[in-house]
Formats: structure tokens, sequence, C-alpha cells
């Protein structure tokens, strides 16, 4: 295992600059993920670890070595990338062993290692199949066990469950965890769906722009979001966005543009307009005469365990709420609803965040 420090790394293509004097630490056997849109460098800057895309400017050490000039193969790190990459006319075992032969490793180590992954990866009864035997899930097993014959310092994934379908992602997301309590490797891992950040990470690093907005553990991200984007970006559904004018001292309270008004209690800001952030699960469905505002339902999503209705407010503002399972509210009701200030969030127009106190 090892750390991995990025300190003030820039890429460019041209004249387009995707990575501006990024400063990062991974700590050695740390689950670490980068979370952002398509655009937002994180792939690029995985590919920069990797020996994979040059680093214009700034250091990268990895075990404490220097290695932004060293050549992929030098810098002990393993990749996965989203597909398999396997040879076809081998079988699994000879696809795990094939890197190790072109290193001229012994083949009794070469043998041990081979067992010892596919043990750890609980395929040893596939080890004389070929790829073509195999589903997506097995493939990806395949490619995850290449890098670990290797004993890397470092696992790298760029979104390596992207081509599985939802069921089999799921599963191979549980398995991908065991293997990281398994192995207690350093692992950084590249996606755009938050779910698999929010369910693997020790800490996720969201990108944005060429810029890290926010790291942090999967719930300081989603509770105590850094950034208007942050916020926006990180939940499923997505935070509910309103506008607000903020007034008073110590008695803080909120006024929407249909004239709700509530008292709140944020840290930060003083008097004006922001917007106010709230997620549906902090707003509660409740009969037409209750609740701070009067909403009509529109489109209702009944989940099973959870309901989710997509509400319009009398001056057009439209939020999501969210409700039980069992949840009697039909398309046109008119509802009340009630906000649960202890969970609000207020950004400014630079997006900044300030959070409940």
């Amino acid at each position: 295992m090892a750390d991995i420090k990025l300190t003030n790394v820039s890429k460019s293509f041209g004249s387009v600059t995707v990575i501006d004097r990024l400063s990062l630490t991974v700590a050695s056997g740390e689950f670490v993920v980068f979370l952002g849109p398509s655009g937002s460098g994180k792939s690029t800057l995985l590919r920069m670890i990797a020996g994979l895309e040059t680093i214009d400017e700034g250091t990268l050490e990895i075990g404490g070595e220097r290695c932004e000039n060293a050549a992929p193969g030098q810098r002990g790190v393993a990749m996965v990338f989203q597909n398999y990459a396997l040879y076809p006319h081998m079988s699994v075992r000879e696809n795990m062993a094939f890197g190790l032969r072109n290193i001229s490793m012994p083949e009794d180590e070469i043998d041990k290692r081979v067992q010892e992954a596919a043990r750890v990866l609980e395929m040893e009864q596939l080890l004389q199949r070929k790829p073509a035997q195999l589903s997506g899930g097995q493939r990806q097993r395949v490619a995850i066990g290449r890098a670990i014959v290797k004993e890397p310092k470092a696992f790298l994934f760029d979104e390596p469950l992207s081509n599985l379908d939802a069921a089999l992602r799921v599963r191979t997301r549980v398995e991908l965890a065991q293997l990281h309590q398994r192995i207690k490797s350093t692992m950084i891992y590249v996606t755009h769906d938050q779910t698999e950040a929010m369910t693997l990470a020790d800490r996720i690093v969201v990108l944005n722009d060429r810029k890290i907005e926010q790291i942090g553990t999967p719930m300081d991200v989603y509770l105590r979001p850094a950034s208007r984007f942050v916020a926006g970006f990180v939940g499923s559904p997505g935070m509910n966005f309103l506008r607000a004018d903020i007034h008073g001292g110590t008695d803080q309270r909120a006024k929407l543009p249909n004239g709700a008004e509530f008292a709140i209690n944020v840290d930060g800001p003083g008097a004006g307009e922001y917007e106010l952030g709230i997620r549906p699960e902090a707003i509660r469905i409740l009969g037409e005469d209750q609740g701070v505002t009067l909403a009509k339902a529109g489109v209702v999503e009944r989940l099973g365990e959870r309901t989710l209705v997509y509400c319009t407010l009398e001056d057009g503002t439209e939020l999501i709420a969210q409700d039980e399972g069992r949840s009697d509210v039909r398309p046109g009701d008119s509802i009340g609803l009630d906000f649960d200030t202890s969970a609000m969030h207020l950004f400014d127009t630079k997006g900044q965040a300030y959070h409940t106190a």
C-alpha cells in the first residue's frame, strides 16, 4: 500500500486547460472516489496518476517517491478500465498471467499469484474458461484479477461498472467494496454515478470545471455540500432550490416568493436574497390546510419504499417532496408542505453554501 500525493498539478490539451493547479492527498489504504459530470477532468486526473497522460506542471508522489516523470510500469499502480480488454483466445488464467510473463517472472510465482487472486475474487472455477464463456460481471472480475496479481501499491478504476446492466452493477459494486475490505489497498475510483460514490468511498472528491469543489466523507458531502454545484449534483433526486429573502437578526426568517414565511437558523449569511436548498426527504406532505405552504401535486412516482411527489407552489415554483411508500397522494391533489428547517441550506450569488447552525 502507498499514499498518493498530487501537488499543484495542471494539464492542458492545446489551449484547453482540463486540470488547473490541483492538489490532493490519498492516504494509504483509502478508497477515494473521483465524482463529477462528463468533462470535469476526473478520468484525465486518474490517467495522470497512472502515467497515461503527462503532467504539465506540479508533482506526483506515490509511496513517497516522485513519479510525475516515471514510465507507467515504474509507478507501481494497476489500472482497471471501463472495457475489460481481455485477450479472447486466452483462458482466464492466461489473461491474468500474461503481464507477469512479460516481465519474466518465475512460473511458480505466477501460479501462486493467479491462484491467490482467483481465491480473493471467488473465481477459482473459472480459470480454464475463455472470455466468451463469461458474463459481464465475471469478465470485470478477471480484469480486476489481472490487476491484483501485479501486487501494486494502488489500484486505479476508470468507470469499471458502466458497461454492466443495473442489477449486475449493484452486485459488482458490493464485490468491489468487499475486495477493498479484504486486501485493504489504496484505491482510486472514477465515476459519474453518485450511488457508486456514496456506497464505495471512504472519501469523495467532487470535481467540476477543472477544480475540486469538495472533499469529504459521503455523508459530509450529502449533508453539508460546500457549494451550489455539489448540492445540486449529489443526491437522487437532487436538492430543491427556491428563491428566498432572508431577514431578521437573532430571529432569522426566510420568505418565499409566494409569501410563505418561516423561521430558520443558518450560520453566516446576512439579510438579502439567497437560494434556499432543501432535499425531498426534508419536505413533509400534509393535509391541504396544514404546513408552511400550499402546493399542487403533479407527477407521483411510487418507488416501493418511498413516494416522490413533484409539486408546484402557487407562484409556479416546482419542487420534489418525499412521502411514505403507501402515500395516498394523487396527481392534482392540493397538499400542504412542511419544511424541516434543521436540514436547510442557503447559497449566495457566488454559489457559496451556508448551513443550519
